[in-house]
Order: C-alpha cells, then structure tokens, then sequence
C-alpha cells in the first residue's frame, strides 16, 4: 500500500528543483525534496511520499490525515507518533 504523510516544513534549503525542506512528522524530522511543490514554505504542511512533498494541505487535513494513519497503524515506521488535542498536531 502507498501513503502519503503529512508533515509540517521547519526549513528549507536550495532553490529551484533542488529546493529540499526540513520536515517535521510529529518530532521526527526528515529531507523531503520540494521539487513537486515549488511554492511550499515553511510553516506549511505538505503530504510526502517516498521522499518528496506531493501537494500541500491545510492544517485541518494534515491532522485528519494523522488521525487516519495512527488508526490505521501505519504510522509506526516514523516513530513515536501521536495525535495531539492542540491544533499543531505534534508538528
């Protein structure tokens, strides 16, 4: 099965193409390449699949997304993942 995650931009790195960003999924970081989503900055939330940002989405879908996962168990791979009541969603 593919997933797409979702994450939250902490920075952002190169121009072009070869921008690449800092991504955060819930205090695990990860490079993600940009070059999909050239208009991504930081602070949004972007999904990421196999490492590169796909589209990016709001901060409402992001943690619907997180939700889904969690629920499904597929978030483990990244660690200690958790769905937090605040609106930052452990981003």
């Amino acid at each position: 099965m593919c997933l797409a995650v979702p994450g939250r931009i902490e920075s952002v790195t190169g121009c072009d193409i070869a921008r690449m960003a800092r991504v955060n999924f819930s205090g695990a970081l990860r490079e993600i390449s940009l070059a999909y989503v050239p208009e991504a900055e930081i602070g949004d939330y972007v999904l990421v699949h196999v490492g590169f940002a796909i589209s990016k989405i709001d901060e409402e879908e992001a943690k619907k997304v997180f939700e889904y996962l969690v629920a499904m168990g597929e978030a483990c791979e990244l660690g200690e993942l958790k769905v937090e009541s605040d609106s930052k969603i452990g981003y």
